[in-house]
């Protein structure tokens, strides 16, 4: 009897034990359940906030990383069409050097590239005609002043009614063809480049100049000394690049919205990053085949000394303009189809930069037009520049905190 009793104390003490275990249990695994699930939760909050941490760099680091802050300021962003072409000059700003007879290449003063003025000397020619043109100018001047006395004689004496009317008609129309003959002469003397009135006084000259017809430089040279040439061979080409300009090729597709006075900004392979701007101030009025694009024209404004036609280049025709908010292209960065920008505030001696969502509309001429995808206020301050180091800083500071 005794050790029955002592048997149901023992089977009552380990139910006893037994239950408290179990309740401990639960209570621990609840605990669990609880920490794994404010965890999980806290993940899921994170997850739907990507790079909710903000970078914090002091006032010698932003300096440093040369890092400008700033507010938003409203820039004017246009559209653009995009074209190509070539540089160009007017046709009377370019001209072929050519001799009005054909002769020898006497001396040559010029070489390519020389500047020169319009009537300058730049060649020489020599042949015999040259000197007979002079011979034959000199004496119908000398047969000339024969005629014209006699036909002022003839007509004091018709005029006297002493000769008849027919020595006179005959003096007057010898006196008539010399002289025409005399002009003749002088005409084709002057564009040789000699001075009539030089043949008068008895001067005859071996060579005759070749002059530039324009200011210019010399392009190309075509001839060499001692060369026989015809009137119509190109001796030079000269060219003068005042008025260069930019002639460009616009797309059937895009022709209604090119126009007089519209700005288009060039780029020349050669110049580098240089971009040049220009003015358009004449659009063809036919098209051109192969491929299908009308020609336009437009006057460069800022020309540079080392613009040379039949330079290729490319160009954007700015169409419209709108004034919008627009930040430089190095403030902004994109992680798959998102862009951010970084906010910036300051305290003391330290910045904190925050990413923040804005949605790009275009880009033009290294500036980005943008919208907030949340409206923030107008004293915003904004990065200006270095985004892709502060996304860099951001990424360091999240893996830091993921271990």
């Amino acid at each position: 009897m005794k050790t029955s009793y002592k048997i149901h104390i023992i089977i009552a003490l380990t139910l006893v034990l037994f239950s408290c275990n179990n309740e401990k249990n639960k209570a621990d695994n609840h605990e669990n359940t609880e920490k794994y699930e404010d965890h999980s939760k806290d993940d899921s909050h994170d997850e739907d906030k990507p790079h909710s941490e903000k970078i914090i760099l002091t006032n010698t680091q932003v300096k440093d990383l040369e890092i400008s802050v700033d507010t938003i300021s409203k820039r004017n962003m246009s559209g653009y069409i995009e074209v190509n072409g070539s540089l160009g000059v007017p046709p009377q700003n370019e001209a072929i050097i050519t001799s009005i007879l054909g002769a020898n290449i006497s001396k040559i003063k010029v070489i390519e590239g020389d500047k020169v003025k319009k009537g300058q000397v730049v060649a020489y020619i020599s042949h015999p005609d040259i000197i007979t043109m002079q011979t034959d100018y000199l004496q119908t001047v000398n047969k000339l002043t024969f005629l014209e006395q006699d036909f002022n004689r003839q007509q004091k004496l018709y005029d006297a009614k002493v000769a008849s009317g027919r020595d006179y008609q005959q003096a007057k129309s010898a006196f008539s063809s010399a002289k025409g003959l005399t002009k003749g002469y002088e005409s084709q003397l002057r564009l040789l480049g000699i001075s009539p009135n030089s043949v008068k006084a008895g001067t005859i000259s071996q060579i005759a100049p070749v002059k530039s017809p324009i200011d210019g430089y010399i392009e190309k040279v075509f001839i060499k000394s001692g060369q026989y040439v015809l009137p119509q061979t190109p001796l030079m080409e000269v060219v003068n690049t005042e008025h260069i300009h930019a002639d460009l090729m616009v797309f059937e597709k895009d022709v209604s919205k090119v126009k007089n006075g519209q700005t288009v900004k060039i780029n020349v392979e050669s110049l580098g990053n240089k971009e040049l701007s220009a003015t358009i101030y004449s659009v063809g009025k036919s098209f051109e085949e192969g491929p299908k694009a009308l020609h336009i024209h437009a006057e460069i404004k800022n020309k540079d000394g080392n613009l040379i036609p039949g330079m290729y280049v490319t160009a954007r025709i700015l169409t419209d303009s709108s004034e919008e908010n627009a930040l430089p292209e190095s403030a902004i960065f994109e992680e798959g189809n998102i862009s951010f920008v970084f906010t910036a505030k300051q305290k003391e001696d330290q910045w904190f930069f925050s990413p923040i969502e804005v949605i790009v509309k275009n880009t033009n001429n290294g500036y980005s037009a943008f919208r907030f995808k949340e409206e923030q206020p107008k004293n915003t301050l904004i990065a200006q520049n270095g985004a892709y180091y502060l996304v860099a800083e951001m990424k360091k500071g999240e893996a830091e905190h993921s271990h």
